[in-house]
This record gives C-alpha cells, sequence and structure tokens, in this order.
C-alpha cells in the first residue's frame, strides 16, 4: 500500500500498524487521538511543521 500525503492518520494506522514507528520518529505523537482519525498526512505534517515530502518517502520505505 502506498502512501499518499491525502491519506488520513486513522487510516495508515489501521492498514499499516508498523508505520506508527515513524509517525513517532517524526513526533507525530498524538496518533491516538481523535483528531488524528480525521487529518491527512499533510494536515499533519503542515500542523507540526514536517516536510510532508520526507514524511511520505519515511513511511513508504
Amino acid at each position: 500500500m502506498e502512501i499518499t500525503k491525502d491519506m488520513l492518520i486513522g487510516e495508515i494506522i489501521r492498514n499499516k500498524p508498523e508505520a506508527v514507528e515513524t509517525l513517532l520518529s517524526f513526533g507525530l505523537g498524538c496518533i491516538g487521538c481523535p483528531a488524528s482519525q480525521m487529518e491527512s498526512v499533510e494536515e499533519a505534517a503542515m500542523v507540526h511543521g514536517i516536510d510532508v515530502d520526507e514524511l511520505l518517502r519515511a513511511l513508504n520505505e
């Protein structure tokens, strides 16, 4: 499954649980909060000041 910037954080966690470690390493510690169920990768990166392309590369490795 290729992860895209439009995918929701909650969807990624459900379909690729091993991505949690990568998300945490980028400082996205609120992966279990309700907002993560409705927040896209792009939105999460923007809110946390993370380069979305770098995050996507890591998530898709």
